[in-house]
């Protein structure tokens, strides 16, 4: 069984360039490797799920390294969960690609950013973990600009700029904390750690923290978010949220829970940041105008949720079975949650050719089928009873009210943690409030110009589109059925990768107190809409028409007031430093001109004397052409070699022979394409290039600072 890890790993790497060369001759033959490909790994992780062996492979002598990888029951659980996602969003992608263009390359990336992915969730060390983590951020960068459109562009600059220090950031941490353990397995490190001050291991925790927490979404790396979901396609965008944000959770989990299991001031560090994604995150989705960035704000917010729960296991230490428990199973309702939110986004764009949900108001009127798999997902990340969200926001909740309680035993002062929690209930009201905004907007809503267009439109979804969002809708809801049942199965299962056990009580999710907790989210989120979004975020226009307006100023753009003039400030000051270093140069240059002369100089002697030899003495007896009149040597010796071979077959079988040079011209022009499009590339990659300089810059500066 352990072989079936590797095999689920490598073959989407295999199947990829060959879907993208089938789509050159049909494209439906790429959508079917893709699904085939998506199946055979979601049937071999399925079965490796089910058997509940906890199977590990390593591969030993990689690059000096060894690459392990192993199965227990978080691992396998979620990277089956990524399994179904792309097995959704491919049956999906035909619809949605059907008038699009490179649907090819979408397909080949697809691929390979589900086998990098199934790495970085199967990985048993941090080294085998980041190898996969860069590969994931470099073909997922493809899904973000896939539209080439001037947005797609920028945000896929910032989305590459993240990644690209977020990785070198994160490499610097753990060669710093491999000098302190010698090891970066996970199962090695708390033994590791053995004698070593958990001050020692602030700095190379907080800048892998900062690789990691950039793939989350986590504040202040997040500004990739909003602006990249938005103008990736929707299948693209469901796996960047659901999948992709939970590849830098994972890591997170890694390091808190092998580093930072009982230490107060990382789950302080934890808790703080997630409270401020959680908040904002929300108040950005609930002003947003356009429905895919309300959904990638909402994802932010989410975040934040997990975040939360993330700290909340570092500061209750060995009692954090809530808080693990709330944490698993907000990961996988979330991503369940984002997969069923943006392909019905994708349903929605692909009939109106429109995110704005003034021009989207009333689609969904006549919908009935997308109407409820749209209301699955917003009841559950809303946290109404009886759907999944409802229970993991629950856990979440106990868990800092445990810990209130705890503070409040022990005569300490627990008012920071009382008002995370009044933070966490607001938020929940935001949350309701924004998925009762859109859904009222889609469903209910009338559009004042365009509704006997949207009425008139035929069948929204075809049959593999229905397939995909109907089996996750479904999905979905029955696991928030019954939240004792299965979903509870499946975090007591995740526990002991996050060093925690099963609690000692069972949780009664339909207790008074829990559902007192959550009608209060529910009820303030109703008053919210009631006043904030009626009274404030709709106004009438010019025409007497009520729309939906956006008032978030845009100079809080934290992208555009403070990290793209901060790289620039480093560019400048780097181009500063270098400015006397270019006097000596100069100094060098015109030495090596004075010294490349005299060579010459003796070269054309040499030359000169060679040449009166060939002529006299060494004259050959039969002189060749050097001369070549297209490409290279290369190419004008095969191409000669081609043409007499062609002339020769062609007089024996009495064909008419080509014409005259046509082999030697035909390479020529390959031969050229090849260099073209090489100096394409590398300009595409110039951007990425100066960053990735100016990281190394920043490291080599850091090196001599310590």
């Amino acid at each position: 069984m352990e072989y079936l890890i590797p095999i689920a790993i490598a073959l989407p790497f295999v199947l990829a360039v060959p879907a993208y060369v089938l789509s050159k001759k049909q494209v439906q033959a790429a959508y079917a490797v893709m699904i085939a490909a998506c199946t055979a790994v979601f049937a071999m992780l399925a079965y490796v799920f089910v058997q509940n062996a906890e199977p590990a492979f390593q591969l030993n002598g990689i690059l000096s390294l060894n690459i392990s990888f192993k199965a227990d029951g978080f691992r396998s659980m979620y990277a089956l969960v990524a399994a179904f996602m792309w097995l959704m969003t491919s049956l999906f992608a035909p619809q949605y690609f059907h008038h699009g263009h490179a649907q090819g390359r979408y397909a080949m990336f697809t691929l390979l950013t589900l086998g990098a992915t199934l790495g970085v969730f199967l990985s048993n060390d941090l080294i085998t973990a980041f190898l996969f983590f860069e590969i994931l951020s470099f073909t997922s960068y493809c899904w973000v600009i896939h539209e080439e459109t001037p947005g797609a562009m920028r945000a896929g600059q910032t989305y590459l700029a993240i990644a690209i220090l977020g990785g070198m950031a994160m490499l610097m941490g753990l060669m710093l904390l491999h000098v302190k353990t010698g090891t970066l397995a996970f199962e090695a490190l708390p033994q590791a750690l053995q004698g070593i001050e958990v001050s020692e291991l602030y700095l190379p925790g907080a800048l892998i923290l900062a690789g990691f927490g950039a793939k989350a979404g986590m504040y202040p790396l997040h500004v990739w978010l909003p602006k990249a979901h938005p103008v990736a396609p929707a299948p693209a965008s469901a796996l960047l949220s659901g999948i992709l944000t939970k590849v830098g959770i994972y890591g997170i989990l890694v390091l808190s829970t092998r580093l930072f299991f009982d230490d107060v001031l990382w789950g302080n560090l934890l808790l703080g940041l997630g409270l401020i994604n959680m908040l904002l995150g929300a108040v950005l989705a609930l002003f947003s105008t356009d429905l895919k960035r309300t959904l990638a704000c909402s994802s932010m917010s989410q975040i934040g949720f997990i975040l939360l729960g993330v700290g909340m296991q570092s500061l209750l230490g060995e009692h954090n079975a809530l808080a693990a428990q709330g944490t698993v199973l907000h990961m996988l309702n979330h991503s369940l949650i984002k997969l069923v939110l943006f392909m019905a986004a994708g349903v929605v764009y692909l009939n109106t050719h429109s995110l704005n949900l003034n021009e989207i108001q009333g689609y969904g009127r006549r919908k009935p089928g997308l109407m409820l798999i749209f209301m699955t997902g917003a009841a559950s990340i809303s946290g109404i009873p009886f759907f999944s969200g409802y229970a993991s926001k629950t856990l979440l909740h106990e868990a800092v009210i445990e810990y209130v309680h705890h503070l409040d035993a022990l005569g300490h002062n627990s008012t920071l943690y009382q008002g995370a929690e009044w933070l966490f209930v607001i938020t929940g009201g935001i949350t309701f409030c924004y998925m009762l905004k859109l859904f009222i907007v889609i469903f209910v809503q009338k559009h004042p110009t365009r509704q006997e267009e949207h009425d008139k439109r035929g069948r929204s979804m075809s049959a593999l589109s229905t397939a995909a969002l109907g089996l996750s809708a479904l999905v979905l809801f029955a696991l928030g059925l019954r939240p004792e049942g299965a979903l509870t199965a499946l975090a007591n299962r995740s526990l002991p990768f996050l060093l925690a056990h099963e609690p000692a009580h069972e949780v009664h999710y339909l207790a008074w107190v829990n559902l007192y907790g959550g009608g209060k989210s529910l009820i303030l989120g109703l008053v919210l809409y009631v006043t904030v979004v009626r009274l404030w975020l709709i106004k009438k226009d010019a025409n007497g028409i009520q729309t939906y307006i956006n008032p978030w100023p845009q100079w809080l753009d934290l992208e555009d007031r403070l990290y793209r003039p901060v790289v620039s400030m480093l560019t400048g000051l780097g181009m500063l430093i270098c400015r006397p270093l270019g006097a000596i140069e100069r100094v060098f240059t015109a030495l090596y001109a004075a010294l490349t002369f005299v060579v010459r100089l003796f070269d054309s002697l040499v030359d000169a004397v060679s040449l009166l030899l060939m002529r006299t003495i060494l004259k050959p007896s039969v002189q060749s052409n050097p001369y070549v009149p297209v490409g290279n040597k290369f190419t004008f010796g095969l191409g000669r070699l081609m043409d007499t071979l062609s002339t020769f077959f062609r007089s024996v079988l009495g064909m008419q022979p080509k014409a005259q040079h046509h082999y030697i011209r035909l390479y020529a022009a390959v031969y050229s394409t090849a260099q073209d499009t090489l100096r394409r590339m590398l300009k595409t990659l110039s951007f990425g290039l100066i960053l990735f300089a100016l990281a190394i810059v920043l490291f080599l500066a850091f090196l001599l600072i310590k």
